[in-house]
């Protein structure tokens, strides 16, 4: 994963050097804070041998703090790519209240367990911008994700865990309404679905801007989808309330 990422930048820093002619460059720093607030997480693994259960319901999962960071570059006057580091791991414990199958090892009703869900999420995102107004700016575009995500369930005697790594392709839309010279509206969203599965990650903010390089935003998203397939079924609903500081240079 970390060659990956050291070849996406340098592709970027690689067509800005072939266009260091060009006028009209920005690059773009974002990021992006708060708190995680964990909705349904079911899980079957396989699917549909192993026991379907709740890491929420069945489970205690609690909030805990995230971030996540964001390059961008405006290339062209209606252009622009970015880079998206999105890290996400949530832990649960409790009783198991159920016998619970979980990649053909068996976990008794009653059993105490500690569980792990990691959904790391990395974006290469182009967009372009369609819509330029007066109070009103609409961008369209497609962004490359790669997930790393893990699902672990261990006791005092037991350990068993599914994992992936794989290429989702998602379309891109953002909408930018301003009320004002410094403050506005902000609604963005990566998604995407197919018969296997769906993706979605929507995020509405407020933002001010605080000088003509810095932005601040605050707002509300939520990241929703899963798989349905021979090897696992998980889907999985997570909310963010969060903060951030959007910086031009």
């Amino acid at each position: 994963m970390k060659k990956l990422m050291i070849l996406l930048v340098g592709l970027m820093v690689f067509s800005l050097m072939l266009s260091a002619g060009e006028s009209g460059k920005r690059w773009r720093l974002e990021a992006e804070g708060g708190f995680v607030l964990p909705g349904y997480n079911n899980v079957q693994v396989p699917n549909p041998e192993g026991t379907r259960f709740s890491l929420r319901n069945d489970l205690d999962v609690e909030s805990k703090a995230y971030y996540r960071l964001r390059l961008s570059w405006r290339f062209a006057e209606r252009h622009e790519f970015s880079l998206l580091y999105a890290p996400l791991s949530l832990n649960a414990s409790g009783v198991l209240p159920g016998a619970v199958r979980f990649n053909d090892t068996l976990f008794p009703a009653g059993t105490s367990v500690d569980a792990l869900y990691r959904f790391n999420s990395y974006r290469l995102t182009w967009r372009w911008h369609w819509v330029r107004a007066p109070r009103l700016d609409l961008w369209v575009g497609f962004t490359a994700k790669i997930r790393d995500a893990e699902i672990r369930v261990e006791s005092a005697g037991s350990e068993a865990y599914t994992d992936n790594v794989g290429f989702v392709p998602l379309l891109h839309l953002r909408m930018e309404w301003r009320w004002g010279n410094r403050a506005g509206l902000i609604a963005e969203a990566d998604a995407a679905a197919a018969k296997q599965g769906r993706a979605e990650d929507v995020a509405v903010m407020v933002f001010w801007n605080a000088g003509s390089r810095t932005r601040l935003q605050a707002g509300y998203r939520f990241v929703e989808g899963g798989a349905d397939v021979e090897q696992v079924y998980n889907f999985a609903f997570i909310g963010y309330v969060f903060a951030g500081i959007s910086v031009l240079f």
